[in-house]
């Protein structure tokens, strides 16, 4: 085992009889009583090298060993200083008796050791001592302290004494830092420093939880005061705290609950908060601000922490004076200032903590050397001015700037203290701003790209259609609309809107329209559609409601859908709805009313059945499909939102582009509050001259026979070209049904002219669905339907109650 050595070899006597100069002795001691550091004033106090302790028990530095070791660290929990005299053995194997103070540490990785200090002194009374006692505790009733040109600790009184527990002799040697390790401790330290240097009284408030009190925090006010010998030169740090906490608690009763409350952060809106906070400040606290926020980054991401040392680009976002007017400032709003490196706001931003200037502090004068624009500072009057960060959730967005040329008094402390409330409280409405508009931004991106951007073609139906967001701090909503082309020259319109708002409610509303078209798709009839729609929207809620408790409505429960499928072959119109307004319809006659629609209800409730009308829609009909925040305005009801719409429909218009123009002006008095999709289309028709039907008998020979009803037919609509395509699907579709399908057989042809487009349709009444299978190469069969994927442009079955059709689909561009 190792042991310390005790040989004196290497600690030199004394032969100086004046006394040596005090320093200080620290080590550190982990929690299993291990020393782990050792300082260059512990040597001299002990005579042990760095080598020969640290890795070590520390019991054995102990006279009395491992019992006062127990004394001095293993203490209960919660108590994290000891102070005392305790028995150490120096290297020569000398008794020394000596005070020391330990300092608890845990880490955030919950790992703890001892700071262990003490002070070594001559034992000689300073000359001056007498005198500054008579000075010092004769002049001020605060707590009260002295500390020398070391900026060690002199004396202290019975107040400081209270306020840190601690003995003055426990004190006495020490520095500020050392007696109460804590980042005010060293704030206050560099203000001593700089009161040694310049002679002139320094300031700092803070809030500081005192030894003994609990985790609450009580706010000072320190005055750091040079103290002159007689011949004026400056030999000690006089310092004195008030404590301010009733004082400044009843300053922010009066100043921030009546007036910064209703009037910071009333808006998503960065420079109107930023105004807020320098109207608020200028005239109760200031006779001047200005507010210069930091410009975000690329992307949108949030600002770094902490800005870097300098210098620093800002955009002057807000100014207030109480002479009217920006006449303090060279930069005016809209403007970007620089702010060059070590000067008070860059020292700010960097520190992440406001500061107080007057308008001697050499930190000013460097500001006004290296930047011209800070002259007038100095040059206006103003005495007094303080610098903040603002800060909000360890992100740093800006900085204010206070001044004062008209108030006599000079900042104080507790000043600073309302400035960072107030700042505070700017700060939180700026990162909510950002934040709202930075995912309104990418709500509305995404949202953009699953709407429809332009409507497909098809010859069912003419369409316009409008999309309006909220207006409101909600966000974006969850409304879409789509346009979907089914099989047979038919189109299906569909609308629904999402419970909620934000990025959460858009992602929701794509995988709803994603799986409205998948269910499209496969031509379920609209109740069937929305039943399977109301079974996805469950299963969806159930997943995320075992990660977010909120996550009901992000699911989809609650969402509204109208689902119309129109047929321009029969002119008939199949209609259901989830709990959504019925669609509106104008005849060609001019009559308006509300398609007559059972109210299924909401999507994702379940249980309950959901069903279908079919009416038939003459050609030229206008039919209109919207969601609820088109009837949500705040000065009518839902009554009267819906006779404006009707007299909006029925006025004549030119083109639909024309009519959803009419109807939002008519609607919409004000932004919306909600989301508004606005879907309105026209009835067309396919007339007997376009549509074909021929039944068939279930034989083998009357395929050839429907090669040439097909011929003949394309013949008489000029589609001669397109005959030996066309002739090789209908006989592949029409063997297909004969040899595998039940009678009755049943052949259409259907041409849109205005779509180019050429239909085949054979229909049977077997409901079994074909595929498409890879024949052998010396398989006789097996090819038909893959002939048919790749002579027609799309294909698929539909299935009805009874039997099923089977569709192919050519394109008649360039025949």
């Amino acid at each position: 085992m190792e042991r310390l050595p005790t040989s004196p070899g290497e600690y030199p006597e004394k032969t100086d009889a004046s006394p040596e100069p005090a320093y200080s002795a620290t080590a550190g001691i982990n929690d299993q009583g291990t020393v782990t550091e050792w300082s260059e004033g512990a040597r001299r106090l002990l005579g042990y090298a760095p080598s020969e302790v640290v890795g070590l028990p520390a019991a054995r530095l102990l006279a009395d060993g491992a019992t006062a070791a127990d004394t001095v660290w293993r203490l209960p929990p919660g108590q994290d200083r000891w102070s005392g005299t305790v028995a150490l053995r120096h290297r020569n194997g000398l008794r020394l008796e000596q005070g020391l103070l330990a300092h608890r540490w845990t880490s955030t990785g919950g790992t703890t050791r001892w700071s262990v200090v003490c002070a070594v002194t001559a034992g000689v009374r300073p000359p001056l001592e007498d005198a500054l006692n008579e000075w010092a505790f004769t002049q001020s009733p605060c707590v009260l302290a002295i500390f020398d040109a070391e900026l060690r600790l002199l004396r202290a009184n019975a107040g400081m004494e209270r306020a840190l527990l601690l003995t003055e002799s426990e004190m006495r040697g020490l520095r500020l830092p050392e007696i109460a390790p804590d980042p005010v401790s060293d704030e206050t330290d560099r203000s001593m420093r700089l009161t040694l240097e310049t002679g002139e009284p320094q300031y700092v408030n803070a809030f500081v939880r005192s030894p003994g009190a609990g985790p609450e925090k009580r706010g000072w006010a320190t005055s750091l005061a040079p103290l002159r010998d007689p011949d004026g030169r400056v030999v000690a740090v006089y310092l004195a705290a008030h404590d301010r906490t009733a004082t400044e608690a009843d300053r922010r009763e009066m100043l921030l609950p009546d007036h910064a409350d209703p009037v910071i952060g009333t808006t998503l809106d960065s420079a109107r908060t930023a105004q807020e906070l320098a109207d608020i400040a200028v005239p109760r606290l200031a006779d001047f601000a200005v507010i210069d926020l930091l410009e975000p980054p690329p992307r949108g991401d949030e600002p770094s922490a902490r800005p870097a040392a300098g210098p620093v680009a800002a955009r002057r976002t807000a100014a207030r004076s109480i002479l009217g007017g920006n006449a303090e400032a060279e930069v005016g709003v809209g403007e970007t200032t620089v702010y060059p490196p070590l000067s008070p706001p860059v020292e700010c931003l960097a520190a992440g903590r406001g500061a107080v200037y007057g308008s001697a502090d050499p930190g000013i004068a460097r500001w006004v050397a290296q930047d011209a624009g800070a002259a007038r500072i100095s040059g206006d009057g103003t005495h007094s001015m303080m610098v903040l960060p603002l800060r909000a959730e360890g992100i740093t967005f800006g900085l204010a700037f206070f001044t004062r040329h008209q108030h006599r008094e000079p900042f104080q402390p507790e000043d600073l203290w309302l400035a960072e409330e107030l700042t505070t409280r700017a700060a939180v409405g700026i990162h909510n701003a950002r934040r709202f508009t930075r995912e309104h931004t990418t709500t509305m991106t995404l949202q953009r790209s699953l709407l429809p951007h332009t409507m497909p073609t098809q010859a069912a139906l003419e369409i316009a259609s409008r999309y309006l967001p909220a207006s409101t701090g909600a966000g974006v909503g969850g409304d879409w609309f789509d346009v979907i082309p089914l099989s047979g020259a038919r189109v299906a319109l569909v609308v629904g809107d999402v419970v909620g708002h934000g990025i959460r409610a858009t992602a929701t509303m794509g995988r709803l329209r994603t799986a409205v078209r998948t269910l499209a798709d496969v031509d379920l009839p609209p109740d069937e559609l929305l039943t399977y729609l109301d079974d996805l929207i469950i299963h969806l809620s159930a997943d995320e409601a075992d990660q977010d408790a909120s996550a009901e409505a992000a699911g989809g429960i609650g969402t509204t859908c109208l689902y119309v499928v129109y047929d321009p072959v029969t002119r008939r119109c199949t209609v259901a709805r989830a709990g959504h307004p019925p669609p509106v319809v104008v005849s060609p006659e001019g009559s308006v009313y509300l398609l007559d629609v059972p109210a299924g209800p909401p999507l994702g409730l379940g249980g309950l059945p959901f069903e279908a009308a079919e009416v038939e829609l003459p050609e030229g009909s206008i039919l209109t499909l919207y969601t609820d925040g088109l009837l949500r305005a705040r000065d009518h009801d839902i009554d009267d939102a819906l006779d404006n719409m009707f007299e909006a429909l029925i006025r004549p218009a030119s083109t639909l582009e024309t009519v959803c123009d009419r109807v939002l002006t008519a609607m919409l008095t004000h932004p919306p509050e909600d989301d508004v999709a606005l879907l309105v289309s026209r009835t067309r028709a396919l007339h007997a001259d376009q549509v074909v039907v021929w039944d068939l008998d279930s034989d083998p020979s009357v395929v050839a026979q429907a090669r040439r009803y097909t011929t003949e037919q394309l013949a008489a609509w000029g589609l001669e070209e397109a005959g030996f395509v066309t002739e090789l699907v209908v006989s592949e579709l029409v063997t297909n049904a004969i040899r595998y399908g039940e009678p009755p057989i049943q052949l259409r042809l259907i041409h849109e002219s205005e779509n180019s487009t050429l239909i085949c349709e054979v229909s049977d009444a077997s409901s079994t669905a074909p595929h498409m299978r890879r024949a052998r190469i010396f398989d006789e069969g097996g090819r038909g339907l893959l002939l048919v994927a790749q002579l027609a442009q799309r294909w698929g079955t539909r299935h009805a109650p009874v039997g099923k059709t089977i569709w192919a689909e050519q394109s008649l561009v360039g025949f």
